[in-house]
């Protein structure tokens, strides 16, 4: 019950071809090997957004005051 060996996976190739055909597995790899190349491109072109420069966006608002806060008072009791 352990591992398969070479002799086994030569087995099951030979069915899995027998069944779907030399065709058929070579028209999946190319679909696959279309993928991987669109999944490439895709990742190339977020890294290509992410990098890209943004405009700075100005935030207008109204301008601070330019008198200092008054220091704050301490009450005193008088006793």
């Amino acid at each position: 019950m352990g591992s398969f060996s070479l002799f086994h996976w030569v087995i099951v190739l030979v069915v899995v071809v027998l069944l779907f055909g030399g065709g058929r597995i070579s028209g999946v790899m190319g679909d696959v090997a279309k993928g991987i190349k669109a999944f490439k491109k895709g990742m190339a072109d977020d890294d290509e957004i992410a990098s890209a420069p943004r405009p700075a966006t100005r935030i207008e608002g109204q301008a601070a005051p330019d008198a200092a806060p008054a220091p704050a008072k301490e009450e005193q009791k008088q006793g």
